[in-house]
């Protein structure tokens, strides 16, 4: 009787998990770099949270580079954008879509383990304050033009506050 109590109540917490993580969907990953030779990349990706409940996505890990961070970019005041790590994370609101997009919040990598080719993937795993870990699959499209594209001016991005080596413009 009593393993029977433990193994229900072992089903009972895989369940509630099951469900935690069913309330957040990553959609439309994909990921990019600025040439073969670059020694940084950016992720980006939908974050829905359909559940009842605010989360946060608080870290972000992959074999593709020796240091992975969430980033966003900031007005520097002067026109310039400057990259900044969000130690904190991103906060997911209850029934809303977080969007990690190019000029604004992203997955950083910084000191590529090799180029990023254009169709390869490989996994992301991201960590969120209650839904626990979520792995996606990324995928490399390094000719997907989307809104970044339309109008910020890449010649004022300012990475040199960030220490990420030889790193070259990304987006």
């Amino acid at each position: 009787m009593l393993m029977r109590s433990i193994a229900l109540a072992g089903l009972s917490t895989l369940a509630f998990t099951t469900a935690a993580l069913a309330e957040i969907e990553v959609h439309d990953a994909y990921a990019r770099s600025s040439g073969p030779m670059a020694m940084a990349g950016a992720a980006f990706l939908h974050i829905a949270n359909s559940g009842p409940e605010d989360d946060r996505l608080i870290a972000a890990r992959a074999d593709v580079a020796k240091r992975v961070e969430l980033h966003t970019h900031i007005d520097a005041g002067d026109g310039v954008m400057k990259m900044r790590e969000v130690e904190d994370g991103f906060p997911v609101a209850a029934g809303s879509v977080h969007m990690l997009k190019r000029g604004g919040d992203h997955v950083m990598f910084m000191g590529l383990t090799g180029p990023f080719e254009q169709g390869m993937t490989f996994p992301l795993v991201l960590v969120f304050e209650k839904a626990g870990e979520i792995t996606v699959d990324v995928t490399v499209d390094l000719e997907r033009q989307d809104a970044m594209d339309h109008g910020m001016d890449h010649g004022k991005m300012d990475h040199g506050s960030m220490d990420h080596g030889k790193m070259t413009h990304t987006e």
